[in-house]
């Protein structure tokens, strides 16, 4: 054989045997409860948007019907009240998520706001509203006003424009995803007091195209679900880009389990599949198809995962809310 040939079907050789290599990505076994959530007779859930777990395993779920409306559930699944009643700031449930503290947080993309219930259910705190008025007399006429004050932002920083979700770093600060409109990532301290924001609309690392889901780990990075440009972003506390995911789709949910050993799940909800995946964005396996039997999927828009091996999902499609038991390997 000439050795032109031969130097030819070595390199053809090279990335059949690099493929050979490839691992498989595990197929995940689970189980669904069946009849998770006890509701009266005459209430219905309507699309499931959001879901969330407090520390005593209570249910919370967003919902979207004829209205936007809160409910609670217990652990068990039986129907325990629901919170906000005709609330004005409802108007179009995105999330809920529950803090440290086991308050209650809705981020409502119709809105264009997010609100803080204590655990008892009241009112706590609004995010994404018009800021407060600087202090001081007014000026006198024909004067020109003095500036705000340096630490106070502007009216149009403080809006959000369809915001989706949030997340809370071990210092207490609140991340924003911001959302359909401003394509951004805003950055609230533990007083409620804005500190910044950063992204646009783009495909450039650091910019987005949807943020619809967001998550921090025990270090205080920020994982950002950049839907449609089908990648999780992940940043430090203050913004800097550290990596991005290209390896799950197109990510609507994004959920990380609590410490020391992190993982993070993502649902892409458009092939009705969920990701876990360590904190180096290494899938670890993957489970799920759609369709409407119990165990399938019809668009998670939200995960809650209290724990690596518990996972709550919230179904647009099929208005419900299942409670999934992942086995692991060789279980």
């Amino acid at each position: 054989m000439k050795r032109s040939a031969m130097v030819l079907l070595c390199l053809l050789a090279i990335p059949l045997l690099a493929l050979g290599q490839q691992q498989p990505v595990p197929e995940i076994a689970y189980d669904s409860a069946p009849n998770l959530l006890k509701l009266p007779p005459d209430l219905y859930l309507g699309e499931a948007a959001g879901v969330a777990v407090n520390s005593k395993g209570h249910i919370f779920v967003f919902t979207r019907s004829t209205q936007t409306r809160l409910f609670e559930f217990d652990a068990t699944g039986k129907f325990v009240r629901e919170i906000g009643k005709d609330l004005y700031g409802f108007s179009f449930a995105h999330v809920v998520r529950i803090d440290k503290d086991d308050n209650i947080w809705c981020v409502d993309e119709g809105a264009n706001m997010a609100i803080e219930f204590n655990p008892e259910g009241r009112v706590i705190t609004l995010y994404g509203r018009k800021p407060e008025a600087v202090e001081g007399a007014a000026p006198a006429p024909g004067t020109t006003p003095p500036p705000p004050p340096a630490a106070f932002a502007t009216f149009s920083q403080r809006l959000f424009n369809r915001p989706t979700d949030v997340a809370w770093d071990p210092a207490g600060n609140s991340f924003f995803a911001d959302g359909y409109g401003n394509s951004r990532v805003v950055k609230y301290d533990k007083d409620g007091n804005w500190v910044k924001a950063w992204g646009q609309r783009g495909t450039a690392t650091g910019e987005f195209h949807t943020v619809h889901s967001i998550a921090t780990d025990a270090k205080g990075n920020v994982y950002v679900g950049d839907r449609e440009n089908n990648r999780i972003q992940v940043f430090d506390g203050e913004g800097t880009f550290l990596s991005q995911w290209t390896n799950i789709g197109a990510p609507w949910a994004v959920c990380i389990t609590p410490g020391p050993n992190q993982v993070l799940y993502t649902s892409d909800s458009n092939k009705g599949r969920i990701y876990k995946v360590d904190l180096n964005g290494n899938i670890l396996g993957v489970f799920g198809k759609p369709g409407k039997q119990l165990g399938q999927f019809g668009w998670v828009h939200e995960i809650a995962c209290p724990s690596e091996n518990t996972l709550f999902v919230a179904e647009l499609l099929n208005w419900r809310v299942q409670k999934l038991t992942l086995h692991p390997a060789g279980k």
